[in-house]
Order: structure tokens, then C-alpha cells, then sequence
């Protein structure tokens, strides 16, 4: 009998241990913002239910104030000063501001469950240390009241950009910081990343008659303020001058918003009856290519359901504003005045970043190639689709940057914090590039097909969950069957390179011996593709012992596949026997379609006079 209990209590404590690491917190947000346009000002009251989902009692809470960014001595301005390669579109901007010209946002006041809390305001971040803990498991009820200021538009955020939008509503309100397994995330925002809680927002914004609102969410009250969203709208007369747009978004981490007096609107229908809305400038310099952008946009989301998962929000608002491009639930900001090519290449990539962080949300601050890598690695393959591009390797673009980084010996390991990259341009290059190529490399270990139906698994299992390296690979190895750790820890966790050479070939019999080394410290599976005289070919798959597996589909294509004896990672040399004499063979190349970043291509061919097919 104790037996019985004893074995009942382990395993009702392992259950109960696996479902506690996959608890996060919950959060709904009403919103009421009056906004003056004269001052830039704008006051706003908050109404937030926070459920404690945790297993802990919080005994405090912090909320992001980004706005606070955009002062003379805060963390961004400090950091964009003394950086090795300051951002271009920051550089010294802030620390120039005038008092006018400044962001702010400062509570005012703050009640938890009707209790006044004290505040303290430290830059991006506002601490509040609660007199009464909300316990596990439990609801609180916080009602903030709080001032802003919207800064000139330098990063992101702000008002009057280089393309004359007047406002690019951003990061502009009080945020509670995420709380997970790790803790609180009260991360001071110094221009990088970010990470929120999901859960539905119900925004009333009230400003001057004048403007056009789009954003984050399905606008509520259209048709009482003379914008139904239907292309053919009709401005009404506010109360004072004002209009209240009310707009209510489901299962969202974030809400953004832009406003302008002279937004052109248009919509069109995307896939499973979505709207996509368009807002940009009445200049007719760029209605002609904002026009033609709205049947691409139907393709992107289109074709990124096919591959990635479905699209599961009704609306997706694209808007021009802000700095360049930047990605918001339901919504994202782009520079307008572009060439066509640009401003769907833009839109893809923008529009990508709804799968990997509005969707799945990773912690972007901890795992930013989670976000970006895969969002690039996406944009390729979508966008190959849509131009009818059938190049073997998408990703040439992504290797470059990651091959200079290597060159300059520039680089930092994936793991790094994306505020504490010493160079922006290790951090753009990591989180982007060799982002992208962790997915690149991951396919061709696993092969195509089994790639992308894992992929799909990804996005199906861990939406709305936060999910980190750790479980994406747990749901490749599970689709594979091979074992992947080796790979995260050393193309993630290290600054580890590969490369093999073909060394020699050598007569053994009525065979050749083909002697390969592994010369970097990054171990791979490799193809090896072997030409012979009478115009055929034979590809050798050398997998890798520590996968306890191997892939049945292959990257390079040839008129034979041979799945060679695994290879034991220690070992720096490989002996490859090829059932040909050396006098039959033309050529032997590892990898010619360049399916793994080889950072040394000149040695991975027979004989070293023979041009490479893969650079």
C-alpha cells in the first residue's frame, strides 16, 4: 500500500510540475485617452484585470514607461552615444531634445484592488511595491491614471516623421512587464526588444476631428464617427472638435496605433474572410505603389498560412509611419515612400513577425534570433513563392553577413541579451542572419519535408505560450526522430564555425578513398556529391552519430543516394569509400548547394583546381 501511495504521489508531483513550467500570466486592458494634437499631450486612465496565474504571490509590480526613452540622459541616448556603431536614425538626436520635443509618460496614480499604491518612476520603468500581495491564483483589479508626451519621432515611437506622419503611437502607454519562470522581465528599454502578456485590449482614443485612426485591433464604432473602414468615408463632426475611435483587439501582447489628417484608407479581403487595411499619406507619389501593394499583401498572408500556419486573427492593419519597419500585434508601421519591390519586401518581413512574436511570442530580449532569424528566414520563402523564384538556396543573402562577421572576427554567441550586444551590427546580423541560418542549416539536417510540417507543429503547439529554444527543438527531434541538442549548443551557444575539406582521394583497389577533415570546431552531417567521368553522379549522406538518425530526403540531387557509416564528432578525419576508381571521377564536392555555412569553400573540392558550385 505505501507503495501504491508513494508512486501515486510521484507521479501526481511530476504532472503537477510539468503543467506549473507552462502557467503565464493573464491580462485585459480598457483604456480611455483624451489627446490634445496642439500640445502633443495626452492624459489616459486604465482599467487592467491582471490575473496572477503563477504560483507565486507577487509582492510587486513594474510597468515599461517608454516614452521615457526620449529624454537627455536616459539609457537609450547614453547608449546610442557610446556604442561603437550607433544607430543612424538616434545617434545624438536625444540628447539635443527640447523640453517640447521630449517623450514622457508618468502615472499619476495607481489603485490595486482600491488600495493606493506608491510609485516609484526610475527611467523606462515604474516599480510598485504592493501593500497587500496578490496571491496565486488570484485576480487584481488595477486602475492607473497617467500623463504623456509624445516626442519628436526619433526611434519607432513619435510624432512628425521623416515622411511628415504626424503620429506614430507606439510603446505609449503604461505596460505591466511580463512576469514567467524566470521572474519579472522590468527590462529599461534602450531601443531593442520586447515581451508582454497576452490578452484583449478595449482602446478609446478621442483627438482632434481632423485625423484618421488605424492600428491594433477591429474598430468598434466605425460607422458613428464616419469611418466604417468601407473605403468610402465620410469625416463627421466630433463633440468639441473630437472624435472617440474605439477599437478592441482578442489575444494581443501589445497595441500601437498611428494617426494622420491626410491617411489615405483602403481594405481588401485576405484569406479566411481576414480584412487587411492600408493607411498612408494622400501624396500622389506613392498611391500608385500602396495600390499595387494590396494584392500582394493577400498573397503574403496567403502563402505564409501554407507554410508557417494559419493567420488566426480577423484583421492585420498596414500603415505608414514610424522609422523604417516595425512589427505590432494586428498591425505594423513602414516607411510609405518606397519603391513597389521595397514596400512588399518590407510588408513581408513586417508582416512575418505576426507568426514568430505576435503569435508565439518568445521572449524577444533573451532570444531575439527567435523573432528576427526566423521572421527573415520566412520572408524568403514567401516571398520566393510569390516572384516564382525556384532557387535550391533562398538564404545567400543571410550567409553573406554571417560570412563578413566571421571575417572581422565580430562575432558574439546567439545567446547573448539583445541590449548588451557590444556592436549593433553583431546584433542585427545575429538576430537576422544567423538567425535565418539556424533554420537554413536545421532543414537540411532534418530534410524538407519533415522540416516543414515541423514548423507547422511549432506554430500549432506553442502559440500564445512563449516558447523558447529549448521547446522548438523538442518539437523538430519529435518530427525527426533524431537527437538536436549538438546543434543549439554550438550554433546558438558558441561562435563555432564549420568547415570541411575534401583532403584527398586515393586509389584503393577498383575503389577510391575519399579522405575528408573536419577543420572547424562546429561538427555537421554533410552531403558529399561525387561526378564521374560518364556524366553521372552519386551523392554520399554522412550523418552524424551524436543524431542517432538521418534524413531520407536531400538537398543536393543526384542519379544515386548513398547513405554513408555515421561520423563520431571527435574524430577530425573521415575516409569515404567510392565504389569507383579514381581515374572514373570527375569531381568530389561537399555540399555544392550549399545547404551548411562552410566558412572555407575552396577546400571542400576534388581537385582544388575545379571550380566551386557554391559561394
Amino acid at each position: 500500500m505505501k507503495q501504491i501511495l508513494f508512486l501515486f504521489t510521484l507521479l501526481f508531483s511530476t504532472v503537477a510540475t510539468v503543467s506549473a513550467q507552462y502557467w503565464q500570466q493573464g491580462i485585459d486592458y480598457k483604456m480611455a485617452i483624451d489627446f490634445d494634437v496642439k500640445s502633443h499631450q495626452y492624459s489616459g486612465k486604465q482599467n487592467i484585470v491582471y490575473v496572477n496565474n503563477s504560483p507565486d504571490d507577487l509582492n510587486q509590480l513594474f510597468f515599461h514607461l517608454y516614452f521615457n526613452a526620449f529624454q537627455p540622459g536616459s539609457m537609450m541616448d547614453v547608449r546610442s552615444r557610446s556604442i561603437a556603431d550607433p544607430d543612424g536614425r538616434v545617434g545624438d538626436r536625444i540628447e539635443k531634445l527640447a523640453e517640447n520635443e521630449i517623450g514622457y509618460t508618468h502615472i499619476k496614480s495607481i489603485k490595486v484592488n482600491g488600495i493606493a499604491q506608491k510609485v516609484t518612476e526610475e527611467g523606462t520603468i515604474a516599480q510598485i511595491d504592493l501593500s497587500i500581495p496578490i496571491k496565486a491564483g488570484k485576480k487584481a483589479k488595477i486602475e492607473v491614471e497617467f500623463k504623456s508626451q509624445v516626442p519628436i519621432q526619433i526611434r519607432r515611437s513619435g510624432r512628425d516623421n521623416a515622411e511628415g506622419v504626424a503620429y506614430s503611437m507606439t510603446q505609449w502607454y503604461p505596460k505591466l512587464s511580463e512576469y514567467d519562470a524566470d521572474g519579472w522581465h522590468p527590462n529599461p528599454y534602450i531601443g531593442r526588444e520586447f515581451y508582454g502578456i497576452w490578452g484583449d485590449f478595449d482602446v478609446s482614443i478621442t483627438m482632434d476631428e481632423t485625423y484618421t485612426i488605424g492600428g491594433t485591433g477591429i474598430l468598434q464604432n466605425g460607422s458613428a464617427i464616419g469611418h466604417g473602414y468601407n473605403g468610402i468615408e465620410e469625416k463627421k463632426k466630433g463633440v468639441n472638435g473630437k472624435l472617440t475611435w474605439n477599437f478592441k483587439a482578442e489575444n494581443v501582447h501589445d497595441f500601437a496605433w498611428a494617426a494622420d489628417p491626410e491617411y489615405i484608407h483602403t481594405s481588401t479581403k485576405g484569406p479566411n474572410g481576414m480584412d487587411i487595411h492600408f493607411f498612408y499619406k494622400n501624396n500622389e507619389e506613392i498611391i500608385e505603389n500602396w495600390k499595387a501593394l494590396e494584392p500582394i499583401a493577400v498573397r503574403i498572408f496567403e502563402t505564409a498560412n501554407k507554410y508557417f500556419g494559419v493567420y488566426p486573427y480577423k484583421a492585420y492593419s498596414i500603415i505608414q509611419g514610424g522609422d523604417g519597419g516595425m512589427e505590432y500585434p494586428m498591425a505594423t508601421l513602414i516607411t510609405g515612400e518606397r519603391s513597389l519591390p521595397s514596400l512588399a519586401g518590407v510588408t513581408a518581413h513586417e508582416a512575418m513577425h505576426s507568426w514568430f512574436q505576435m503569435i508565439l511570442g518568445t521572449d524577444e530580449a533573451q532570444y531575439p534570433w527567435m523573432d528576427e532569424g526566423f521572421t527573415t528566414f520566412a520572408t524568403a520563402i514567401v516571398q520566393a513563392e510569390i516572384k516564382g523564384i525556384k532557387e535550391v538556396n533562398l538564404h545567400k543573402g543571410s550567409e553573406g553577413g554571417y560570412r563578413a562577421l566571421v571575417t572581422y572576427n565580430a562575432q558574439e554567441p546567439l545567446t547573448t541579451h539583445a541590449d548588451h550586444y557590444k556592436m549593433n551590427r553583431s546584433y542585427g546580423i545575429n538576430s537576422y542572419s544567423k538567425g535565418a541560418l539556424f533554420l537554413w542549416q536545421l532543414q537540411n539536417i532534418v530534410g524538407e519535408e519533415v522540416f516543414f510540417k515541423g514548423m507547422k507543429n511549432y506554430f500549432e503547439t506553442w502559440k500564445f505560450k512563449h516558447p523558447d529554444p529549448r521547446k522548438f527543438l523538442r518539437i523538430m527531434e519529435n518530427e525527426s526522430g533524431m537527437v538536436l541538442d549538438w546543434y543549439l549548443e554550438h550554433w546558438v551557444g558558441t561562435t563555432n564555425t564549420i568547415d570541411y575539406a575534401v583532403n584527398e582521394v586515393n586509389q584503393n583497389g577498383n575503389a577510391s578513398e575519399v579522405v575528408i577533415e573536419r577543420k572547424g570546431d562546429m561538427p555537421m552531417p554533410i552531403e558529399v556529391l561525387v561526378s564521374l567521368k560518364d556524366g553521372s553522379t552519386e551523392l554520399h549522406y554522412i550523418p552524424m552519430q551524436i543524431m542517432r538518425g538521418a534524413k531520407t530526403d536531400f538537398l543536393n540531387k543526384a542519379d544515386k543516394n548513398i547513405t554513408a557509416k555515421d561520423w563520431p564528432w571527435t574524430y577530425p578525419y573521415y575516409t569515404l569509400t567510392v565504389n569507383h576508381k579514381k581515374s572514373d571521377i570527375e569531381k568530389v564536392e561537399i555540399d555544392p548547394a550549399g545547404g551548411i555555412v562552410d566558412v572555407e569553400n575552396d577546400n571542400n573540392i576534388y581537385p582544388r583546381n575545379t571550380t566551386v558550385t557554391f559561394k
